[in-house]
């Protein structure tokens, strides 16, 4: 009847929770893959790899490989002790600069080598970590010895403003003809920490998450890493 509210003998209809469910943030890889044919640092050792055991041989019911490789390899994270001979190895720094806020720049165009006055036009507040794509695309079956450096007074710029972390799709923040490793060595000035060989063509230029821990390698000045960066946006 018009105007009487509907009424429930007994009791009352249980209630129904619908769960709403939220996308998980996408994460973008931008890892290099370790393989034999991975361009390496001239001279450096080359990655190779070969079965120990393999299933079915001699009754092994499992495959077991080993490799060969240098630390810098790939994406890497140099420890102070690559540029330090008192500094740090892989086993013991600290992960915290690894992991947390940081900000992807366009720095395609930056010449030869990043500025401090390149970054002050294109950033502003940036968050600890700041990551930088120069390669157009990035060259994954060539060495290419002309990358884009990055210079010391753009080190300095950064950890000004409170940068703890700074990584590159160059494999080196130095020129590979460097002797005296200003970047590097601007880097261990303010405690800071370096990425390098990162693969950013693909991942648009904003605020993402960085997760890229170094292995815990016991005496070693760097350490491939598995580098992602994941969405703030979902």
């Amino acid at each position: 009847m018009a105007g009487k509210g509907i009424r429930f003998r007994g009791s009352r209809p249980a209630c129904i929770h619908i769960p709403v469910t939220t996308p998980a943030p996408r994460l973008w890889d931008i890892s290099q893959v370790l393989r034999p044919g991975l361009p390496v640092w001239p001279g450096d050792t080359p990655f190779s790899h070969r079965p120990h055991w393999t299933i079915g041989e001699d009754g092994s019911p499992v495959n077991v490989a080993s490799f060969e490789t240098t630390t810098h390899a790939g994406t890497h994270a140099d420890a102070p002790l690559h540029y330090d001979p008192a500094g740090a190895d892989s086993a013991a720094v600290d992960l915290a600069p690894y992991l947390g806020p940081c900000r992807l720049v366009d720095a395609r165009g930056a010449g030869p080598s990043v500025t401090a006055a390149f970054l002050a036009a294109r950033l502003s507040d940036p968050p600890p970590r700041v990551l930088l794509r120069t390669f157009e695309a990035f060259p994954h079956g060539a060495w290419v010895s002309d990358f884009t450096a990055v210079e010391a007074e753009a080190i300095h710029w950064l950890a000004a403003r409170g940068v703890r972390l700074i990584g590159v799709d160059a494999p080196s923040l130095d020129p590979q003809t460097s002797k005296t490793m200003a970047a590097h060595h601007a880097i261990r000035a303010h405690d800071m920490r370096i990425l390098e060989g990162l693969v950013l063509d693909h991942v648009p230029p904003g605020d993402y998450e960085l997760i890229a821990l170094p292995l815990r390698l016991a005496g070693l000045d760097s350490s491939p890493v598995r580098a992602i960066l994941r969405d703030l946006t979902a």
